[in-house]
């Protein structure tokens, strides 16, 4: 542990909750709301997670432009809404100060242990967890718990193209991760390509184009483009409509396929390659500039890039481009050093394990909120998640065997590889309405 200070023991409450961005926040609400002692572990100087992090000029994933994807109603937490001065998509600024305000109106700031690091997280002969922190003064403090709940989100680690195209090292250019972008400003002047159709690789490209001398897109295999409103509403509360959730898939995409012809037409009409999948069988990528940028000129498609060499990019249909840099914007691999080896992902996949989606079988107090992905805005996934776990912290909600948990998870896995593949992504992907069934309070089943 370095030149750390000596390891001091501190007494413990009932639950020990790792992070305080949106998860953890709702997690420590549902906590207090039944009167369950906790508190909460946070590596950086203030509630927010990734929101707050461009306003302090912090490594990202969030970066300048961010702003939300999903309406204000379905991103605000159930009792505390967002303010009707916020635009329907708020940025990241916004964002952070209405999780800050949350936190004060729901009491948690006294509980939150803010410049907080947590070192590991082990569990004992005995049954209950071993939490080792490191405060700001670099005092390192181990304490126990019987439950621990792991929301520090899954965006961690940057995971960079394996392998980087030949030439990459000769490259004169800077290579960069989006982990690493802040600002297209940064880039005034300059020929940049953007790799990965994903929502930061469209963000970024379209920030981007009101600053470099040239912006181009790379893109290897398409996704589906889906604007931020359809017949004037926004898509998530479309989605969030009685009528669409007693629609099959097959009417879903039919409707929305439609849709998107009417208001957008194919992606080949923008010299994008069209998607390989259907719609809701991975991930979509919410934009409503990405397109108008490519029509403006502003945003130069182009396939996956061959080679690199010197300040030359080749790509895959011959062309050639010179450029000064390439972010790459191709996501990011879920890493949870503090925890014992193999949780909570397993496989030559990495596929995250674990029963609702939630707890790690046959590690007993051990929970994950917010360790999941749905189409739409994931609030109201996450405060039932912590409401769910708060029940089986005070006892109302009983866990059942391992055994029994493990099959849970693998008839989970097979549904969903069979619709999205075995990536580690696809194994936290999640429906909304039929995971808000699952986690219903027995009083409202």
């Amino acid at each position: 542990m370095g030149d750390s200070r000596a390891i001091g023991v501190s007494p413990a409450g009932t639950v020990c909750v790792i992070g305080a961005g949106p998860s953890g926040l709702a997690t420590a609400y549902a906590l207090a709301g039944r009167g369950i002692d906790f508190v909460c572990l946070e590596q950086a100087p203030d509630v927010g997670g990734m929101w707050r992090r461009p306003g302090a000029g912090e490594p990202g994933p969030g970066y300048q432009s961010l702003h939300l994807n999903s309406s204000k109603q379905l991103t605000a937490y159930v009792d505390f809404p967002m303010p009707d001065a916020f635009p329907l998509y708020p940025g990241h600024a916004d964002v952070a100060a209405y999780l800050r305000s949350f936190a004060e109106w729901a009491g948690l700031l006294d509980r939150v242990e803010l410049r907080t690091e947590v070192l590991a997280v082990r569990q004992d002969d005995d049954g209950a967890w071993t939490v080792t922190s490191r405060d700001a003064r670099g005092e390192v403090t181990e304490r126990r718990f019987p439950h621990v709940v792991v929301a520090s989100g899954h965006n961690t680690e940057a995971l960079p193209p394996n392998p980087l195209p030949p030439g990459a090292h000769s490259f004169a250019g800077s290579i960069l991760h989006s982990m690493d972008y802040n600002d297209g400003s940064d880039f005034a002047g300059q020929r940049v390509v953007v790799v990965g159709m994903g929502a930061s690789g469209v963000d970024i490209a379209a920030d981007l184009s009101r600053h470099a001398a040239r912006t181009s897109l790379s893109v290897r295999r398409a996704l589906h483009i889906v604007p931020k409103q359809l017949f004037g509403m926004s898509v998530d509360l479309i989605a969030d409509a009685p009528w669409w959730g007693e629609m099959t898939m097959t009417e879903k995409r039919a409707f929305i396929g439609q849709a998107l012809l009417v208001a957008r037409g194919r992606l080949s009409d923008y010299g994008l390659p069209e998607p390989d999948h259907p719609l809701f069988s991975s991930a979509v990528t919410i934009s409503d500039e990405i397109l108008s940028r490519i029509r403006h000129g502003g945003v130069i498609p182009k396939p996956e890039i061959e080679s690199l060499d010197g300040d030359r990019v080749t790509f895959t249909d011959g062309t050639v481009e010179e450029a000064d840099a390439i972010v790459y914007c191709t996501g990011f691999r879920m890493a949870f050093p503090f925890l014992p080896a193999g949780c909570p992902t397993e496989g030559p996949h990495g596929q995250v394990r674990l029963y609702r989606r939630m707890v790690a079988a046959g590690r007993p107090g051990l929970y994950f909120v917010g360790l999941i992905r749905p189409v739409g805005s994931i609030t109201r996934l996450v405060e039932a998640q912590a409401r769910w776990v708060a029940r089986v912290v005070d006892g109302d909600e009983r866990l059942p065997a391992a055994e029994v948990m493990h099959e849970e998870i693998d008839a989970y896995l097979k549904g969903v590889e069979e619709r999205y593949g075995t990536s580690q992504g696809a194994s936290v992907q999640v429906d909304i309405p039929a995971y808000l069934r699952e986690l219903r309070e027995p009083q409202d089943a």
